[in-house]
């Protein structure tokens, strides 16, 4: 069998990515919280000691996550240098949502003011949704169904950091209760957006490939995640996500020809410094090709991925030919691995 999904067709037009304006550090974090890490035994210092966050961003308040997509959205529809309705399809693809109901993608598309015609709705896969969101638009440009799409997502975390901070200092909060919730207190506030096109359309652009994903969902309760609160068992989370890594990393080198001396950049899934430190040394990763950023950025989730892409795109660090590799792996669990072959332009 197969697990490799090869696109022959597909051009990716243009990347994009908006920061979002408040800066909060670990150390403010943790000073607030200092009653309740005194009163349980724990140590002041650990999310950026441990965790290798030094600092994560908010959005203003009132900041919806279709306001923020559609803030990237905009932005990569203008570097594509095309008319909005010129996109055949939007994906949504964050964790965060504007209401259960409807579709952020719905109000994405409105405010970008795509066609009638224009396909739209959200993909939700945790942190792989961005990816999914690639392989859902580049499908649709192989069977010829589209000529343009779009991937969105935008992420905010000050509804559920905040939360949490409250919940930690209540006077009945445990150690273990903490450790339950620590995951919450990495995440951050960002968007992202990808154009993808037909190859014809844009040839000398970079070439999206494909990749392979596999599931391990007896896994699906090692995380749980709500709008104001998330429960990770964050060690099995490791242990069980790396083993699955290691399984997808050995099928890209059957399937798809890689090694660590071929891939030219790694752009992982930006969870905390313990994460790749493992995943590195379990798949044996030349963690000096990876680009980093979650020391200043926390945790964004699926727009992680694309983030570190477009700001290593926007600061020149790739060159024509040069093989990109994707690897994200997102409670469920799911972990993908995909392919980007840097273009000319």
């Amino acid at each position: 069998m197969k697990h490799f999904q090869a696109f022959q067709n597909v051009s990716i037009k243009s990347l994009s990515h908006v920061d979002a304006p408040h800066r909060i550090s670990s150390a403010a974090l943790e000073d607030r919280l200092a009653p309740a890490f005194e009163r349980v035994g724990m140590r002041k210092g650990v999310l950026e000691k441990v965790a290798g966050i030094k600092a994560r961003r908010y959005w203003d308040e009132g900041t919806l996550p279709s306001d923020a997509a559609t803030m990237a959205g905009k932005i990569a529809i203008k570097r594509a240098g095309i008319p909005a309705e010129a996109i055949g399809a939007l994906v949504n693809t964050s964790v965060c949502r504007d209401f259960l109901e409807p579709s952020t993608a719905c109000r994405v598309h409105h405010n970008l003011g795509l066609a009638s015609h224009a396909l739209n709705h959200d993909i939700g896969n945790a942190c792989l949704g961005f990816i999914n969101g690639m392989d859902f638009i580049a499908t649709l440009i192989e069977l010829g169904r589209i000529d343009y799409g779009i991937v969105v997502d935008g992420e905010s975390s000050r509804e559920v950091t905040e939360a949490t901070i409250e919940r930690i200092l209540q006077p009945e909060t445990t150690a273990l209760d903490i450790r339950a919730q620590f995951a919450s207190l990495t995440l951050g506030s960002g968007a992202a957006a990808m154009v993808l096109c037909r190859k014809e359309l844009a040839p000398k652009a970079p070439q999206y490939r494909g990749g392979i994903l596999l599931a391990e969902t007896k896994h699906a309760n090692l995380c749980e995640g709500h709008p104001t609160y998330m429960k990770t068992d964050t060690k099995n989370l490791l242990k069980a996500g790396v083993e699955l890594a290691n399984r997808v990393w050995r099928l890209t080198q059957e399937e798809m020809g890689w090694n660590a001396d071929n891939l030219d950049h790694l752009i992982l899934h930006q969870v905390s410094q313990v994460h790749t430190m493992t995943l590195g040394q379990t798949l044996g990763l030349p963690l000096q090709k990876a680009h980093i950023t979650f020391d200043e950025l926390g945790n964004i989730g699926p727009a992680a991925v694309p983030i570190t892409l477009s700001k290593t795109a926007d600061e020149g660090k790739f060159a024509a030919g040069e093989r990109i590799a994707l690897m994200a792996i997102g409670s469920g669990l799911n972990c993908q691995m995909a392919e980007i072959v840097w273009g000319e332009e």
